[in-house]
């Protein structure tokens, strides 16, 4: 608990899901946390709920689609509190359909959230943090970044090159005081299959495709956390994502058959609500 006393922490996405329970536990273990959101009265509302239990936080509007807004923001919170510790890139999107039916416009936008997001906070985060030689930087992947996973292609490439940017920044950033994690969980109880775009789908058919319990958020920020004191590169969880991992790094063809029952249950629960 003590690791994150008095540490100055910015989450992006923080209104809602795993970025809410990030913010809220990091409250908890008495960080100052900057709860940022395009929902500005969503964040408003999680910083005064951890004001509320005896923690300190602040909220502020803001789209990581926007550099300059990002590089502010970040800049102007080193500046007003003295240091940045800790950025916590969580903002994400998905969209779920087959690529055959995607637009350039779906890719756009999840390409835009959910990697260029991440590129801002992550290069104005470390700005900040190898001139006061000292940070870590936190970027949320997800299972599909390690595994791909089919109907969300969009989805999974952005967070592949999350993956790959993390492993890159750690390199680069350990001799210099900051310190880089990626985070990779699975399938959790959150907000993103209700705020998602479908196409050519419903949310029922993504759901249906989920073979696993769900993680409660609250948890699975718990789980970050403790990772992120323990400076692990990644942060895998639950036990099947970390499975899955080891056995696709060992046989890169172990997920195929996975993925062909994906494909085809998704066209089945499609072609059912066509029918009913």
């Amino acid at each position: 608990m003590d690791r994150f006393r008095g540490m100055v922490a910015i989450v992006t996405g923080g209104a809602s899901g795993l970025g809410k329970a990030l913010c809220e536990e990091l409250g908890r273990r008495r960080a100052v946390v900057v709860v940022t959101d395009v929902d500005e009265p969503g964040a408003r509302a999680v910083a005064a709920g951890i004001e509320a239990a005896g923690g300190r936080a602040s909220a502020a509007r803001l789209d990581v689609r926007d550099a300059a807004a990002v590089t502010a923001l970040v800049e102007g919170t080193a500046a007003a509190h003295g240091q940045l510790d800790l950025m916590i890139n969580n903002a994400g999107v998905a969209v779920t359909g087959e690529a055959q039916e995607l637009g350039l416009e779906h890719w756009r936008r999840v390409v835009d959230v959910n990697l260029w997001g991440v590129i801002h906070g992550a290069t104005a985060a470390y700005a900040v943090m190898t001139r006061q030689g000292s940070g870590h930087i936190v970027n949320v992947a997800s299972l599909a970044g390690l595994s791909g996973f089919p109907t969300v292609s969009p989805y999974a490439t952005t967070k592949f090159a999350v993956v790959g940017l993390s492993q890159s920044l750690r390199a680069e950033g350990e001799d210099l005081g900051v310190k880089v994690s990626v985070v990779c969980p699975g399938f959790l109880q959150t907000a993103i299959y209700d705020n998602g775009t479908y196409v050519g789908s419903r949310k029922e058919d993504a759901l249906a495709q989920v073979k696993f319990k769900m993680m409660d958020a609250g948890r699975a920020a718990r789980l970050t956390l403790d990772g992120v004191a323990r400076n692990r590169a990644f942060i895998v969880f639950p036990f099947y994502t970390r499975l899955l991992w080891r056995l696709v790094r060992l046989s890169p063809s172990i997920a195929a058959p996975l993925h062909r029952a994906t494909v085809r249950g998704f066209r089945a629960s499609r072609r059912t609500a066509a029918h009913s």
